[in-house]
């Protein structure tokens, strides 16, 4: 695997392999050797008979030796060498048959270059950030931690090809609707909407702010990258707004996210994260109604999501919830 650089400059770019140009320029840093080093430790898991042996393989191979971005990524996803090997053990199928498809994650960004020059364009304050693949244990795609974009290539590579036999039924189900979002074809856009969040800013006390939250990124990644992720809320929400608006209004105050944010789909309409939906529909308000685009956007990227108060306000001038 290799190590790419992604500079931006001021109206030009630079894709180059090796360490990061040397410039005043605005870097995005692609790395990607945790993939190659979770491979190398997956086989001498495999190699090893007893449980002793394979943790302190694998803690050495892949956890010791890995790049920041691998220790974002157990951090923020709560990743310990048991929860890998874990999903090691109980689903080898699966490792198997995604095992070559991972490599094809920094193909998958060809585009990525492109996009986040018009990002820059959109929003000249767009702040340096890392984007690291990193091979997790099933539990997310695509996170951030700082100025880190953290992408699990072990989900977001998949396709209907990846073998998910050894899998409860539910868990089938789940990754049988991932596949079919097309997630590798996609990748630029969710590498794009998780810049988006290194951007933004506060800790969100309730529903609405991170509903809010997530809208952002969506409705930002969609202004940078021309589409939206090929996901169910996306056509679902707009169809069925009045009732999802009247559910969401009873649960926004609270702190409680299921049902409606993070693949749940525990709610009256069946269908997971319809949080962003109504985000998304908050942000586009938001932005439809501003004379001046440019500093709307500006506004919604450096919300502060811990501002009670400058929330309901971006919310309020939406017109979202409007009676």
């Amino acid at each position: 695997m290799r190590r790419l650089a992604l500079t931006i400059t001021l109206g030009l770019s630079l894709l180059a392999t090796g360490a990061a140009a040397q410039s005043s320029s605005f870097p995005i840093r692609l790395e990607d050797s945790d993939v190659a080093r979770f491979w190398t430790a997956y086989d001498a898991v495999r190699a090893e008979t007893s449980p002793e042996a394979q943790k302190a393989v694998f803690q050495r191979l892949y956890i010791d030796a890995g790049t920041p971005g691998l220790a974002a990524f157990m951090e923020a996803k709560g990743y310990t060498t048991d929860t890998y090997l874990q999903a090691i053990r109980a689903y080898p199928t699966y490792w198997d048959s995604v095992r070559p498809r991972t490599a094809l994650a920094a193909g998958a960004l060809t585009r990525l270059e492109g996009h986040l020059e018009r990002f820059r364009a959109l929003y000249p304050e767009l702040r340096p950030a890392g984007i690291y693949f990193e091979v997790g244990a099933l539990r997310s795609a695509g996170t951030t931690q700082g100025d880190k974009v953290l992408l699990g290539v072990e989900m977001a590579t998949g396709d209907e090809s990846v073998d998910t036999s050894e899998m409860p039924a539910g868990l089938q189900r789940f990754f049988a609707s991932y596949f079919a979002s097309k997630p590798l074809e996609n990748l630029d856009l969710l590498a794009v909407h998780e810049v988006v969040h290194t951007q933004q800013e506060g800790e969100r006390p309730n529903l609405l702010a991170q509903a809010v939250y997530e809208g952002v990124a969506d409705f930002v990644a969609e202004q940078v990258t021309g589409r939206m992720p090929d996901l169910a809320y996306v056509t679902y929400g707009p169809a069925h707004d009045a009732a999802i608006k009247a559910a969401f209004r009873q649960d926004m105050a609270g702190e409680d996210f299921s049902g409606w944010l993070y693949n749940s789909a525990d709610n009256p309409f069946g269908v997971r994260d319809l949080g962003y939906y109504v985000g998304y529909a908050i942000t586009r308000g938001y932005h439809d109604r501003a004379s001046d685009k440019a500093a709307a956007l500006k506004t919604m990227l450096e919300l502060d999501y811990s501002d009670q108060a400058a929330v309901q306000a971006f919310v309020d001038a939406s017109g979202y919830f409007a009676d």
